[in-house]
């Protein structure tokens, strides 16, 4: 199983332009809302047209805008996990899932309709309409219809942004399960990064309708290669950066100096250090230990962020913060401590730009 996508799309604001390759895995397209991640996806399934390009699938020409080829979305053997699941609020359970299904026989169309509500832990629901359903049984109906059609792919677009975060958590694990025996492509769609972390081994990363970055997840979120991909992988600290020598960075918003483990050439540009990376330093043991004071804290259940400024800067502008995430158990002794506050940022953990 292969898709290979290469288009373009003119849209108000910008043109989205996108080329990539899937096989049988599940592939991440991850970016902010309007940035068109959800608009590949309807190029793929035929629902819009590119305006420029190709998209192939399994050697079979999907869409062609020099060969003048456009498959019917009928005709494209795609299955689409809608954002708002698009259930036909007049059909129950199991005429939703049969949809697509009306060129085959009863009795063959009855056969997969009970296998996906089988699959899918729907049975007892079979004669319920949408509005009888809760939020993750709506998700499995429609995640059912799209399997249905025995899809050569599979596209997934913000399929939990509907769900509250216990469901999500339920609905995801069985997603999960279900892509485990798939046999073709996924595309899932998100902006949320944990949740494209899970589910995908590759994702690409988009920004404004470009690719800003495309291939294993660790390496994309170790080092992000552009602004754009540190910001949208969740990066909260990111500074300007200047070239001190062929180890060494000067962090212009942090104002401080720092060693790093990879060649720094003239076209740095930013450094940046992801939040739980940041570590109690000792001025023995480790490198790039700094005196610290604390400007701020969140607090969630489990961790703590704190919002700290390195001492000793001649920094003018002192709004830049580091963000620093830690356990409540680290919290706890830090708060309870009398020492001064000092903390590592490790050379093997910071990024260049």
């Amino acid at each position: 199983m292969e898709l290979l996508v290469d288009i373009e799309k003119d849209l108000p604001g910008f043109t989205l332009k996108v080329k990539f390759q899937a096989k049988n895995e599940a592939l991440g397209l991850l970016g902010a809302s309007g940035c068109g991640k959800s608009m590949t996806l309807r190029c793929i399934a035929g629902i819009e047209t590119p305006t420029r390009g190709s998209i192939i699938l399994n050697g079979k020409i999907l869409f062609d805008s020099k060969k003048g080829i456009n498959l019917p979305a009928r005709k494209r053997k795609v299955g689409f996990l809608f954002q708002n699941y698009a259930l036909f609020p007049h059909m129950t359970v199991a005429q939703n899932i049969s949809v697509g299904l009306m060129n085959l026989p009863l009795k063959e169309r009855c056969r997969i309709v009970e296998e996906k509500i089988e699959m899918m832990h729907l049975k007892g629901l079979e004669e319920r309409y949408p509005c009888q359903l809760s939020g993750g049984q709506q998700q499995r109906v429609a995640l059912a219809r799209a399997l249905a059609i025995e899809p050569e792919i599979l596209l997934l677009d913000e399929p939990f942004s509907a769900l509250d975060n216990y469901l999500k958590s339920q609905v995801e694990k069985e997603l999960i399960d279900v892509l485990a025996s798939f046999s073709g492509v996924t595309l899932f769609v998100s902006h949320d990064m944990d949740e494209v972390y899970r589910i995908c081994k590759n994702i690409i990363v988009l920004s404004k309708g470009r690719e800003e970055a495309y291939g294993p997840k660790e390496e994309i979120f170790k080092r992000p290669p552009t602004l754009a991909t540190a910001q949208l992988t969740g990066c909260k600290n990111i500074s300007r950066a200047r070239r001190i020598s062929s180890n060494t960075v000067e962090a212009l918003d942090w104002g401080c100096t720092l060693q790093v483990n990879e060649p720094v050439d003239d076209s740095i540009s930013y450094i940046g250090i992801r939040a739980h990376h940041i570590i109690l330093g000792d001025i023995v043991n480790n490198k790039n230990v700094f005196n610290c004071t604390i400007q701020n804290i969140s607090e969630t259940r489990f961790s703590v962020s704190a919002y700290i400024q390195v001492n000793n800067t001649t920094l003018e502008d002192k709004t830049h913060y580091l963000q620093w995430e830690v356990s409540k158990d680290i919290w706890s002794m830090i708060r309870n401590s009398s020492s001064p506050l000092n903390v590592c940022i490790p050379p093997e953990k910071i990024f260049l730009i």
